[in-house]
């Protein structure tokens, strides 16, 4: 029925002209849509959509993943100068050095918007 129809994330904000700034300044996506009051970018062959909600940012889940390959440490180290903080998770099996966690060849971070969302990198393709 739905696999093959495309998806796309979805994250609550409270301040959607400082989402706008950080997913297009702190991020580098492009705003493919600005309409009815909801924002969608370009992230791959998928789409972000971004919209005001009171309950922005009480998930406490990942909102977000993207798989980023070998390109995880430099796009870290990218977003640390920006002025992100990743986040530290005492995760069983696993090392943290500079805002990564190992475990074995898998590698993973973790950052949140204003809004306290988590976004997830990790090193799969």
């Amino acid at each position: 029925m739905l696999a093959d129809k495309a998806s796309s994330a979805i994250v609550a904000v409270s301040d959607l002209d400082r989402a706008r700034t950080f997913y297009e300044q702190t991020l580098g996506l492009t705003v493919q849509d600005d309409g009815m009051g909801v924002l969608v970018f370009r992230t791959g062959d998928t789409s972000l959509v971004v919209y005001p909600s009171d309950e922005a940012g009480t998930n406490r889940a990942n909102a977000v993943v993207w798989g980023v390959g070998d390109e995880l440490e430099a796009i870290v180290a990218d977003l640390t100068g920006k002025g992100v903080v990743f986040e530290h998770y005492d995760l069983p099996d696993t090392n943290f050095a500079d805002g990564i966690h190992r475990s074995g060849d898998f590698r993973m971070a973790w950052f949140k918007d204003p809004d306290g969302n988590i976004l997830h990198l990790n090193s799969a393709d």
